[in-house]
């Protein structure tokens, strides 16, 4: 099995007397490993399900790193993103107001 993992889970690994085999992925290899990762951590998250509180905000914090690092891939940053999501909540609003479209 290959999946992307964080940067620091070698040395965790080694720190617990295991092997950790691990390669450097190249750019485009890279790209497809984020948008695979993306879609684990929104499945993990989903999984959670409400039971869990604390256990679904870790998740939905795995998800937030990797949208970090999928617009750093792009040649942007956290902060771009956060601009344009500002921007569309300011024109199109955001979800708060919990609004359901119905075609009946």
């Amino acid at each position: 099995m290959r999946k992307l993992v964080r940067d620091r889970m070698p040395e965790i690994i080694r720190a617990k007397g295991e092997e950790a085999i691990v390669y450097r992925a190249e750019p485009d290899e890279y790209r497809r490993r984020l948008r695979d990762k993306l879609v684990e951590e929104v499945d993990e998250f989903l999984s959670e399900g409400e039971a869990e509180r604390e256990a679904a905000l870790e998740e939905l914090a795995d998800v937030l790193e990797v949208v970090r690092a999928l617009a750093v891939d792009l040649g942007s940053s956290a902060e771009e993103i956060e601009r344009i999501r500002s921007t569309k909540a300011a024109e199109r609003g955001a979800f708060a107001e919990r609004v359901i479209w119905s075609d009946k």
